[in-house]
């Protein structure tokens, strides 16, 4: 009980400094090395192993991309870089990492627009770097003026539709945002600019934002037979279920959420509720418009609460078993104020043709609960980001202990 008081009274003063600074902050920032023994429980069949141990001095992983000559790269944001990881031999372990870009400002995550050009997600914006004989090119300018501070890390992506995708976080735990990009998905085209659900007109400036109501959706991907665009959202904090009541650590649950253009999810005055899929939550704390939450968007499906589900993947690709091709799995990077941790595992969510059913623990053990059940400090590993490699491997990386996962299928006799 105490560690967890401890643990709180830590987490809050981080975070607030983290708002006074307008850093990229991440709770449980300094690195522990994963163990020798992973532990890590997995369905039959599969295995993991550690790909690359990065350590400080390299930095902390968050998202990832591979290239098109199957070599991964990662986005240090603790380290304000980005690094290669070369697997030449092939043996599922990687040589070790090389630097390709540094001096950045806090990258979150990295995309591929040709063979030769990588965009870098800073927390103010999107840089672009391109390759000639081996040799990346000196950062410059792609899309500028992002906000940041506290839910600061920008994720980009290419989607189905070959438009970039960007999110912005709120930045607030529950407020009404004076920026109008904040708690968004934005979206861009190929050459940076704005292609927003909004068409404008004459002397109006073009508006990016694709979906609104979006306290922190870091993790999103598109389903592959389908082209429908999902993406994680994180939940507000300490929120109580009665006007003016106690805090409840198992209320607002986290969301996947199936992104239409123009659409509106929520965030900051309700929330899905987890027994009714269809349904939106009114905040009794933090009220909107007469029947607002009824024309918003409600979930695909939930998670735990504060379970802070990140990156997500479909399996399309992998070499697993038939039955998990149509699915995805998402990482819970894990709770950081929760009285009882929740997260801190991969999990598979189930689709049916193209909507989510069911969430089922794929990957556990990361968190070591004690007796009481209440330590959160032998948590030792918090999953960032999944995505799959051209082996048919799923890739996890870690930001708490440094490194990135290699989880493979290989079929039982």
């Amino acid at each position: 009980m105490i560690s967890t008081f401890l643990h709180k009274i830590w987490a809050y003063a981080l975070m607030f400094v983290c708002q006074l600074s307008g850093h990229a902050c991440a709770y449980g920032a300094v690195a522990v090395a994963p163990p020798t023994q992973l532990n890590i429980k997995l369905p039959a069949g599969f295995q993991i192993n550690v790909f690359s141990h990065l350590g400080e001095k390299i930095g902390q992983p968050r998202m990832m991309a591979f290239d098109s000559q199957g070599r991964l790269y990662l986005a240090l944001a603790s380290s304000n870089s980005v690094a290669m990881l070369p697997d030449a031999n092939k043996d599922g372990v990687s040589e070790a990492p090389i630097i390709i870009a540094s001096h950045l400002n806090a990258p979150n995550s990295i995309a591929f627009i040709d063979v030769n050009t990588m965009l870098i997600a800073n927390q103010d914006g999107i840089v672009r770097i391109h390759q000639e004989n081996g040799q990346w090119s000196t950062p410059t300018p792609f899309i500028s003026h992002l906000p940041y501070g506290h839910h600061t890390f920008k994720t980009i992506k290419l989607g189905a539709d070959n438009h970039l995708y960007i999110n912005v976080g709120s930045s607030c735990n529950v407020c009404l945002e004076s920026e109008p990009l904040r708690a968004t998905i934005l979206r861009y085209t190929l050459d940076g600019k704005p292609a927003g659900s909004l068409v404008t007109l004459g002397r109006h400036a073009a508006n990016p934002i694709w979906a609104s109501g979006l306290r922190n959706s870091q993790g999103f991907a598109w389903q592959p037979k389908t082209g429908v665009m999902f993406a994680t959202n994180e939940g507000s904090d300490d929120r109580s279920n009665t006007k003016n009541g106690q805090v409840n650590d198992d209320i607002p649950p986290e969301h996947l959420n199936r992104i239409e253009t123009g659409k509106h999810y929520g965030w900051p005055y309700c929330w899905g509720d987890p027994g009714n899929s269809k349904k939106q939550v009114q905040d009794p704390n933090f009220v909107g418009a007469d029947n607002f939450c009824n024309t918003t968007t409600p979930p695909a499906i939930t998670f735990t609460s504060h379970s802070t589900p990140i990156g997500i993947t479909f399996l399309d690709k992998t070499n697993f078993p038939a039955e998990y091709k149509n699915d995805a799995i998402v990482a819970l990077h894990g709770s950081w104020n929760r009285r009882n941790p929740s997260g801190y595992k991969l999990v598979r969510v189930k689709f049916n043709d193209e909507n989510p059913v069911e969430a089922l623990d794929f990957a556990t053990g990361w968190l070591n609960i004690d007796e009481t059940g209440q330590d959160q400090a032998h948590a030792w590993g918090r999953p960032v980001d999944v995505i799959t490699g051209p082996d048919g491997a799923l890739y996890v990386s870690d930001d708490r202990a440094a490194a990135i996962y290699r989880i493979s299928y290989k079929k039982q006799d």
